[in-house]
This record gives C-alpha cells, sequence and structure tokens, in this order.
C-alpha cells in the first residue's frame, strides 16, 4: 500500500499475477498457451526461451502417436485372428443355434404357465416366485432371439426339437447322448399330447402338454398352486438337463455362459419348489 492509498506494483513471487511470460509472444503467461488436457506428470519445462516453451507439446503429440501405434497394433491382430470377413457365427446345425431355438420355446411355456398361476392364486410366495420366472426366462428368451437375427438365421425350424444334442454326440462314447437326446422324438415317451406352444410338434422334455395347461387354467388357490409346482418342477429339470448340454456343447461364449447361469439358477429353483411343495403336504410328483 503506497502512500497515496493506492496499491503498489510490486508483487511478490507467490503473488497470482507473478505469471512466468518468458519465451511467449505478447508476454502472455505460459499457462494459456499450454493445451488444457496435457498429462500431470509431465517433466517441468526447462528455463530459458522457447526451448523450454516447446518441450511439454511435443511431449504430448509423442503420447499421442503412441496410443494411435497400439490401437492400430491391435486392430491388426484381430483381423489376423479372425480374418478378413470377420469373426465367424454358429452355423444352422450347430448346437449354439440349436440350444437358443430350443431353449426359446421352452422358456416361453415357462412364462406361460407363471402368468396363468399368478392369476388362479392369492398366495403372495407363489406370485414372487412366478413373477421370478416371468422376469427371469423372458429376458434370457430375449437374449437367444437376439442371437438368433444377428447370426443370420431364422427363429424357426423344420429340423425336429433337440436334435442339436444328438448330433453333437454322435460319433462319441455314447454314454451320455442318451440322458440328453433320448426323451423326445415325434411322439412323447408317456404317450402324452404335444404341449402347448409346440404347433403341434413333437414333445420336448419337461414341457407341460395342452390338457395340462388346461388343467391350471381351471384350478384355483392351493390346488393351482400345487400343480403349477409340480409342472415347473419337471420344466425346470429337463431345462438343466438342456442347459448342460449347451454348457458343454456350444462354440460361442455368449451360449456357454447363458447356460451355465441356467444351470445354477434353475437348479436352485428346483429346491425351492421342493420345499414350497412340502409347506402344502404335496411331493414333486
Amino acid at each position: 500500500m503506497t502512500g497515496d492509498g493506492r496499491t503498489g506494483g510490486h508483487t511478490g513471487a507467490d503473488s497470482p499475477a507473478a505469471g512466468d511470460t518468458r519465451g511467449t509472444p505478447g508476454g502472455e503467461p505460459l499457462e494459456e498457451t499450454l493445451p488444457d488436457d496435457l498429462p500431470d506428470d509431465l517433466p517441468e519445462s526447462p528455463p530459458g526461451g522457447r526451448g523450454g516453451r516447446l518441450s511439454r507439446p511435443l511431449l504430448s503429440v509423442g503420447a499421442v502417436a503412441g496410443v494411435l501405434a497400439a490401437a492400430l497394433a491391435g486392430a491388426l491382430l484381430t483381423l489376423a485372428l479372425t480374418g478378413s470377413d470377420g469373426p465367424s457365427v454358429p452355423g444352422e446345425d450347430s448346437a449354439d443355434v440349436g440350444f437358443a431355438r430350443d431353449m426359446a420355446i421352452h422358456h416361453q411355456q415357462a412364462v406361460e404357465m407363471s402368468f396363468i398361476v399368478r392369476d388362479r392364486t392369492d398366495d403372495e410366495d407363489v406370485r414372487r416366485f412366478a413373477y421370478d420366472v416371468i422376469n427371469t426366462q423372458a429376458n434370457q428368451r430375449g437374449m437367444m432371439l437376439g442371437w438368433l437375427d444377428s447370426w443370420g438365421v431364422t427363429i424357426g425350424s423344420n429340423t425336429p426339437p433337440m436334435q442339436w444334442m444328438e448330433h453333437g454326440r454322435s460319433g462319441g462314447s455314447g454314454g451320455s447322448g442318451g440322458q440328453h437326446g433320448g426323451q423326445h422324438g415325434s411322439a412323447a415317451p408317456d404317450g402324452r399330447d404335444a404341449p402347448a406352444g409346440s404347433g403341434g410338434g413333437a414333445l420336448m422334455p419337461g414341457m407341460a402338454t395342452e390338457a395340462e395347461l388346461e388343467q391350471l387354467r381351471e384350478a384355483e388357490g392351493e390346488e393351482a398352486e400345487v400343480l403349477y409346482l409340480r409342472l415347473m418342477t419337471e420344466h425346470h429339470r429337463a431345462g438343466v438337463d438342456m442347459a448342460e448340454a449347451g454348457e458343454e456343447m456350444a462354440g460361442t461364449e455368449e451360449i456357454r455362459d447363458l447356460a451355465a447361469g441356467m444351470v445354477e439358477g434353475q437348479a436352485s429353483e428346483i429346491n425351492l419348489m421342493a420345499r414350497m411343495l412340502a409347506e402344502r403336504g404335496a411331493a414333486t410328483g
């Protein structure tokens, strides 16, 4: 402060007005001439004119060049591994396509049965479980239909259901092929009607028949709960069997991961349904 009350022109080294103007045109502060996105860990510019001013931007350009070179190398490596036509997709006869098609139909009926029982009982435990089945299996079904579309294959097929399991295990030891694929055919092993939603075609393992679905629609209260839990238990058992085969035989990571999750989730729900049936004095059937 001067004697006449005005602020003095001198500023200390720690004053904000004391910006370094060395080597800058027009005397602008050095900080304002540098890009805002420079890394914080670059070395400080050496004192003494324009040499110090140019060193930090040049290092930034070098860093960008390094990133671009790494990205180009990664792109070339990907091209070399996948070929010029991009990653391969599952073929029409693959386990991936067969699993996605069959499990989408399987899931559709599970969702249908869950909607039916939701309206046939007031029991909150059963309704909550039915909602979980609807939410989980509808979402999984949407994923599988999306993959089929992205692979350029149709959702429907004239191929008999579950044939992908037999093809995938043919030529091997044969022991597990019958376990997974021997339960289906043009007629159900127990003589039951074809399931609803199958277009009158072959019965896939675990799927309820049209007559059983009609019985569920007509039941009420605990009768509907027990019938639903029994039908869904059989549905889940077959679903686990299919998912184990899908996890083992699929060529895509998407199907293998989804199938593994189905095995774990549905096995847990089978145990839950057994407890719910026991609470109602009923066996699994």
